[in-house]
């Protein structure tokens, strides 16, 4: 097996993969469907209103990941996924339910998204550290590219089928489309063979767990570096639902069929990024910030697309930039945090992922209604450069970077520093241990 696809060969994390891309595919396509429902039926074209459905979705993980951190770290990560993704189902159904009754209005949107965001802080971070448990630590990184491309290969299916069934039945049995989905990753995780996980170190219960979580991030300006650029970009970046939205509808003057199109060719990018990140044996901080930076100067000049098809296109390298920074970003945390913090820092780094957008997306939503979408894409692109520019600043005057130029071998520039050389040998001893674990057993 190549090694793009080498995590596949763990009978476990096969099940994971082939459920995860069905329920992502229906998470996709509910996304699509409750924006344009928000947007067309609820409203009349109001990015605002679309913002604040998106900032209701991610206020809990900004409220709630910290501790859905410990509980990541202390209860068995499987039946927490089992809950989590009953739970989602359910709210799913729910607003299909709604919708299908012809009963809904803004304020039961409001209320589902924020109840669906409760559910997803608690399944976050136990999602994003399962992997670990699925294949040996030294696959960590392409275990963790290839849920990526499982993601954007959602991406690149749902938001498509989403406009083509909107169009066709309407957003309600989207909905439930979406509800049933999650029943594949309930039935994976009850197939998955439990005598084969590498079960990590539990958290046991006592008090200041979170200020510890806090405290060991704060020791690692690695980390605080990776959270502070993915925090800007998330709040006025990576606002593709909302700002894709008002640029399909307002701008262009296109549909539901068009707006799924811009989120299909926008995974074709990210898709291509997922696959390459997983090829990577060792993601790096300047791998962050450098393609934070890419993706910032692909977003500006989005902006200033002349039309629709000049914007479609424009997706992809967007796309395929933003893939590359979350990935790196999310590989790098994992593989070099103590496993038995992994779920704490996990949670940290989700809350400023994904707890960002609660106050990004009311504030580009405002930006795209009063100045126009182009403002809310371009302030996004230069906010992006911005930030990726003042880091690597930083990471040049408070880091002793040591430079290797090798004639003979690739890569032919290397460039290390104490944190990653830090981070290097902690994933090398846990490598060890869990070696010599196997061979003792």
């Amino acid at each position: 097996m190549s090694a793009t696809f080498a995590s596949l060969k763990y009978p476990n994390y096969r099940l994971w993969f082939g459920a995860a891309l069905v329920a992502n595919v229906g998470t996709w396509m509910q996304r699509v469907a409750q924006d344009w429902l928000v947007l067309t039926v609820l409203t009349d074209n109001s990015g605002t209103a679309v913002g604040i459905t998106t900032a209701l979705q991610f206020l809990p993980v900004l409220l709630l990941s910290a501790w859905a951190g410990v509980l990541a770290d202390r209860l068995p990560k499987r039946g927490l996924l089992i809950a989590t993704q009953t739970a989602q189902g359910v709210l799913a159904a729910g607003l299909g339910a709604l919708v299908l009754s012809g009963g809904a209005e803004l304020w039961h949107v409001y209320l589902f998204a924020l109840a669906l965001g409760v559910v997803s802080a608690f399944d976050g971070p136990a999602r994003q550290t399962f992997v670990a448990e699925l294949v040996p630590h030294e696959k960590l990184p392409n275990a963790v590219g290839l849920n990526s491309a499982s993601f954007n290969a959602a991406r690149l299916i749902g938001p498509g089928i989403a406009g083509l069934l909107i169009a066709a039945v309407g957003t309600g049995w989207v909905f439930m489309i979406n509800a049933v989905s999650f029943g594949a990753t309930i039935i994976a995780l009850l197939a998955m063979n439990t005598s084969t996980l590498r079960t990590m170190p539990r958290s046991p219960r006592g008090k200041g767990q979170i200020r510890e979580g806090i405290a060991y991030v704060r020791n690692r300006t690695d980390i605080m570096v990776i959270m502070v650029v993915m925090g800007v970009v998330s709040m006025l970046g990576l606002n593709f639902q909302l700002t894709s939205a008002m640029m399909a509808r307002v701008e262009f003057g296109k549909g539901a069929g068009e707006y799924g199109v811009l989120g299909s060719i926008l995974a074709i990018g990210s898709l291509t990024g997922a696959l390459l990140a997983a090829r990577r044996e060792r993601p790096r901080v300047r791998l962050v910030i450098g393609a934070a930076f890419v993706f910032g100067l692909c977003m500006t000049i989005q902006a200033f697309s002349p039309n629709y098809l000049t914007y479609a296109l424009l997706c992809i390298p967007v796309g395929f930039s933003s893939l590359t920074m979350l990935t790196a970003a999310n590989a790098t945390v994992q593989t070099s945090t103590d496993p038995a913090m992994r779920g704490r820092v996990m949670a940290l780094y989700m809350v400023v992922l994904l707890g960002a957008t609660p106050i990004g997306s009311p504030i580009v939503g405002w930006i795209a209604e009063a100045w126009g979408p182009r403002w809310a894409v371009g302030i996004g692109g230069v906010a992006s450069m911005l930030v990726a520019l003042a880091a690597a600043l930083w990471a040049k005057r408070s880091w002793q970077f040591e430079v290797h130029v090798r004639r003979h071998s690739r890569p032919h520039l290397v460039v290390i520093h104490p944190e990653e050389q830090r981070a290097e040998a902690a994933a090398r001893l846990e490598t060890q241990d869990a070696s010599q674990k196997s061979s003792t057993a």
